[in-house]
């Protein structure tokens, strides 16, 4: 059949079907990659404007941070779960089927938006506190979480809506409502910031607005019929087998980003011991670790709607190859960004720190890692895969070693060992541990599939 002949909905399924898997996930992989970055970089930006305000005032970056991976837990949950159940739905021709877990999953993460702002909001202190807020930072922290709070629905379902885009393979549109939002971010910390003179509450303000313009964007999109599944309320439905898919593939997110919440509640708590000073420096070298850990992220992010529309459409052989090409794009490039914060590390801990007792406590933990950085890929492309076809078992199993299982441990038993340099060095063996258990677990799945065409 002729290309010109084709429908939309066909020329889509050829293009994930038929392109070679490598351009196809740098297709997919660039756009995402752009967005995580552009993120990344308005939360440095962020950071790097509020760090102007003192070190408490960068620790309550820190701590809030927690609280943006809560909401995120909820959205990627919904939106992963969903998205990765209407990849596969797409890739066997039930777009009808897919449209309930689009609006489902989007109306589900509203919903959950909604109830963290009205819990959060109703014990600032308390929330504050929980998520590792000593009395200084606390009236830094109290201002910048409720605005973030506030932002919540928008949050929780702009992740439903992104997610869903890439996994029907509109990695573009995806990319414009975050880049957007992000760009916009950072002109409005310096607006608010310092041009309305607004401090913290800037910062948080423009971070609020910022969410809400990016959701009116990726709605617009559904709105116009850009994509085969819809936000239809008609569509959302209480049937129990949507929810249950939905939970089953999107869980590996909420274990994910829920550890990490819960990772920097441990952290922020082991490092007051020592200060302010240890809460900022941790925060900064965080900030600037997520930055290098959205490109793996992204590059894996352009796996998945590849792994599991080909899942769905039987096509193994291309998940194989997929996997693999994924890893080793992933390894290379994660090492060469290591390289190059590795040689600017001072320059770039001296734009955020000014106090020399945070900045020497954040030189080492970033310094090591650098040299763990390329571990990073395994543990990624390990979890993605399986998330991306349902296998949620052993996807949350993956999820949660460098995010929880592995890291909250380390870090407790390494901190109570050799104080300071034990938090230093939680993470990167962490990153370490978690590769050498997520290969062979991948490795010994992907040798099992059988020939395409053929039932799993």
């Amino acid at each position: 059949m002729n290309d010109m002949t084709l429908t939309k909905e066909e020329k889509q399924y050829k293009r994930l079907t038929e392109e070679p898997v490598a351009r196809l996930i740098l297709e997919l992989g660039l756009p995402t990659t752009i967005s995580m970055l552009i993120t990344n970089l308005y939360n440095m930006v962020d950071t790097w404007f509020v760090s102007q305000l003192g070190t408490s005032a960068t620790g309550a970056v820190g701590v809030v941070f927690g609280l943006m991976a809560i909401i995120q837990a909820f959205g990627f949950m919904f939106g992963h779960g969903a998205g990765s159940n209407i990849s596969r739905l797409l890739g066997a021709h039930e777009k009808e089927r897919a449209k309930a877990f689009s609006a489902t999953g989007f109306y589900l993460a509203v919903g959950a938006g909604v109830l963290i702002a009205i819990i959060g909001i109703v014990d600032l202190n308390g929330l504050c506190r929980l998520l590792g807020s000593t009395e200084t930072i606390l009236p830094y922290a109290r201002i910048y979480a409720f605005y973030i709070l506030v932002s919540a629905p928008a949050m929780a379902s702009s992740c439903v809506m992104n997610n869903v885009l890439r996994y029907e393979g509109y990695a573009n549109l995806a990319m414009v409502g975050l880049v957007l939002g992000g760009i916009l971010n950072m002109a409005g910390d310096a607006i608010l910031m310092w041009g309305l003179n607004l401090g913290i509450r800037g910062a948080a303000l423009s971070t609020m607005i910022s969410q809400y313009i990016s959701f009116g964007i990726l709605l617009f999109f559904f709105l116009r019929g850009k994509t085969q599944s819809s936000l239809a309320p008609k569509y959302f439905t209480w049937e129990f087998a949507v929810h249950k898919n939905i939970l089953t593939a999107g869980f590996p997110s909420m274990m994910r980003q829920g550890l990490t919440s819960v990772s920097t509640m441990v952290l922020n708590a082991q490092a007051a011991v020592y200060g302010d000073i240890a809460i900022a420096a941790m925060s900064v070298v965080s900030r600037i670790f997520n930055f290098v850990f959205s490109v793996a992220l992204g590059i894996g992010q352009g796996f998945q709607p590849v792994s599991s529309f080909n899942y769905g459409a039987k096509k193994y052989s291309r998940v194989r190859k997929a996997f693999w090409f994924t890893l080793c794009a992933s390894l290379v490039t994660m090492a060469v960004f290591a390289g190059v914060v590795y040689v600017f590390r001072r320059e770039l801990l001296l734009e955020f720190l000014t106090d020399m007792d945070a900045y020497e406590i954040a030189f080492y933990a970033l310094q090591i890692q650098c040299l763990t950085l390329p571990f990073i890929p395994v543990c990624i492309c390990g979890n993605m895969l399986f998330q991306s076809i349902g296998k949620g078992g052993r996807a949350t199993i993956l999820a949660s070693f460098r995010s929880g299982t592995i890291y909250i441990p380390a870090l407790l038993i390494l901190t109570a060992l050799w104080g300071i340099r034990g938090i230093q060095w939680s993470q990167p063996v962490s990153d370490i541990l978690s590769a050498v258990l997520s290969l062979p677990v991948a490795v010994v799945f992907l040798r099992g599939l059988p020939e395409d065409g053929t039932e799993v």
